[in-house]
């Protein structure tokens, strides 16, 4: 199961690195992730900001509610 799962991402990575749009999404996407847990690794109650970085992102994802 997990070889279908690492083939099934392997192409997909291939499939987004050769597209010049969805590179760049990616990249966007990375950098938000990357501050995301820098903010995150500098609080004091970890699990907490995580909690409320995920919430921000469920938020973003159902359309800013």
């Amino acid at each position: 199961m997990s070889f279908f799962l690492r083939h099934i991402a392997r192409y997909a990575a291939q499939k987004l690195a050769s597209d010049p749009r969805a590179k760049e999404k990616l990249v966007k996407a990375a950098r938000a992730v990357a501050g995301e847990a820098k903010q995150i690794a500098g609080e004091q109650d970890r699990a907490r900001a995580a909690g409320r970085a995920l919430r921000r992102a469920i938020n973003r994802l159902q359309g800013g509610r």
